[in-house]
C-alpha cells in the first residue's frame, strides 16, 4: 500500500513538473507576472441587420430606436458593433427623400453614429419609379443594394444577427 501511495505521489509530482515546464518562464514566477503588462483581450465585434419592410412611421422609429440602443450599449461596454438598416417593399419610404417621416432622425443618426448604415432595395425603388412614373429620390445617407431581401439573406449567411422590430 505504501509503495502504491509513493508511486501515485511520484506520478503527481512528475505531472506537476511537466506542467510547469510547459509554462512560459514569466508565468512560473509571481514576481515576473506582477511586472508584466496584461495581454490585451480582443473585444467582441457584433453585427446586426434591422429589417424595415412596412410604411409605418411607428415601425420606422422603433427600428431607429433599436439600432441606436444597440449602438449605445456596445459602445458603453467597449465593444464594436456594425448595424445595417435594410429597407425594401413599402419600407423603402423610410429612405425616400420625398416621403420619409424619419429623414431628420436618419440624418442625425448617420452624422453621430457611423456604425449604423442604411440600405435601400434597388428592386423596390425601380418598381416604385415605374408605378409612380417618376424617379424615386433617396436620402443621401442611403446606399442602394440590388435587392433588400437578398441583402438580408447574405448578411445572415455571414453570421449577422437579425432583428425585425
Amino acid at each position: 500500500m505504501v509503495k502504491i501511495e509513493r508511486a501515485m505521489g511520484a506520478i503527481a509530482l512528475g505531472a506537476a513538473v511537466l506542467f510547469l515546464a510547459a509554462l512560459p518562464a514569466a508565468a512560473q514566477s509571481t514576481r515576473a507576472t506582477s511586472t508584466l503588462p496584461m495581454p490585451s483581450v480582443a473585444k467582441k465585434s457584433h453585427r446586426l441587420i434591422v429589417q424595415v419592410n412596412t410604411n409605418d412611421p411607428a415601425m420606422m422609429n422603433l427600428a431607429l430606436n433599436n439600432a441606436t440602443n444597440v449602438e449605445h450599449y456596445y459602445k458603453s461596454v467597449g465593444e464594436k458593433v456594425e448595424i445595417e438598416i435594410v429597407t425594401f417593399g413599402p419600407g423603402l419610404h423610410m429612405l425616400r427623400d420625398d416621403t420619409s417621416p424619419v429623414k431628420d432622425r436618419i440624418k442625425t443618426i448617420a452624422e453621430k453614429m457611423p456604425s449604423i448604415s442604411f440600405k435601400a432595395c434597388g428592386n423596390t425603388q425601380a418598381n416604385m419609379s415605374k408605378a409612380e412614373e417618376k424617379d424615386i429620390p433617396l436620402l443621401p445617407q442611403a446606399t442602394v443594394v440590388k435587392s433588400g431581401a437578398v441583402r438580408v439573406i447574405e448578411l445572415q449567411e455571414q453570421g449577422w444577427s437579425y432583428l425585425r422590430p
